[in-house]
């Protein structure tokens, strides 16, 4: 696959600069910051234009906060300028990346996604005896800077596109050279191809029969246990010396009929359930909404509307008879 060349013009161009402007107000026009910015927004996308051919963007303006999800993780979502600056670099890289990997990685892919993910791992749970399951410790706080770089590169040319990229990484760092900021656009494409190089590595070997990746969490299957192991063996090999990661303790070995716990979803080879975390957000955020009904804060079409909202979280599942029984325990208020 050839290098493709971009350069700042590209990204600043106005036509692409307003596509990326509607990327990413999409849903949230009515906060402040996005707010702001459209009432102006053609003088606004000409300075964010100015300050691209200047070198002077990403700001690196990060607002921070904690979710539990269900563990703790900081968020840094960037200021609105550099959201749209982010997808305005992705809007010229993100195609390249997209060709450049295999249909085995789901995550922040267009047309797959997590539940495609786990309709893939349904699919060969009940074709394949034996699994391995692993994901990275820390994953986006020890990627590393350089080695991202270097890869990277590898799909793209031009300095000045590569200064560019060098400075969106330098906006943030877990320890000098190290880490992603979770919730940026720009670290979920790069967090995903970052590992390209293992779903190779494993398409290569001969014991994988099937792998899955999503994100940092991967599952392969293999004919016996004994290969899973080899299959591990050779994994953490690579990921020490190629991309400088290490897999969390608790890796696993199972027998496929025994079913398997991935992105949220409990799988076994004739049902898709949900996680008991998946189950725990479903019984908050319904309970919040109900709240803020009885509280008079929203009225009865807009607590309907949150309830789609909150019915998502099981979608794809076998969770009738579940539903069911949440509501028998936890009645919801009359409408």
């Amino acid at each position: 696959m050839k290098r493709v060349r971009i350069n700042l013009e590209q990204i600043a161009e106005l036509s692409n600069l307003a596509l990326a402007l509607h990327r990413a107000a999409r849903g949230k026009r009515y906060r402040d910051q996005v707010s702001r910015f459209l009432q102006q927004a053609e003088r606004n996308l000409n300075q964010l234009a100015r300050d691209i051919l200047d070198e002077r963007m990403p700001y690196g303006d990060f607002r921070s906060f904690i979710i539990h999800d269900p563990k703790r993780r900081t968020i840094h979502a960037a200021c609105f300028e550099d959201r749209i600056f982010h997808h305005a670099v992705m809007n010229q890289a993100g195609p390249t990346l997209e060709r450049a990997m295999l249909p085995v990685s789901f995550a922040c892919r267009p047309g797959l996604g997590v539940h495609r993910a786990a309709d893939a791992v349904q699919r060969h749970i009940r074709r394949f005896d034996w699994y391995g399951k692993i994901d990275i410790d820390s994953y986006f706080a020890c990627i590393d800077n350089g080695i991202l770089l270097a890869i990277l590169m590898r799909r793209f040319k031009g300095d000045a596109f590569e200064a560019q990229l060098q400075r969106i990484l330098a906006c943030y760092n877990t320890i000098p050279g190290k880490g992603l900021p979770i919730g940026s656009l720009t670290s979920q494409y790069f967090a995903n191809y970052y590992l390209d190089g293992l779903d190779r590595l494993l398409d290569a070997m001969p014991q994988v029969r099937a792998h899955v990746r999503y994100m940092d969490d991967v599952v392969w299957w293999c004919d016996g246990g004994q290969q899973v192991k080899i299959v591990l063996q050779r994994v953490q090999e690579w990921l020490t010396e190629q991309r400088q990661l290490a897999i969390k303790p608790a890796w696993q070995i199972q027998k496929s009929k025994h079913g398997i716990l991935f992105c949220g979803y409990r799988i076994l080879p004739g049902v898709m359930g949900m996680s008991l975390r998946r189950k725990r957000r479903y019984q908050q955020r319904r309970r919040y909404w109900e709240h803020q009904y009885l509280q008079g804060l929203i009225t009865p079409v807009q607590l309907q509307t949150a309830y789609a909202a909150v019915h998502a979280v099981t979608h794809g599942t076998d969770s009738e008879g579940w539903r069911k029984m949440n509501l028998l325990q936890h009645p919801a208020p009359v409408v």
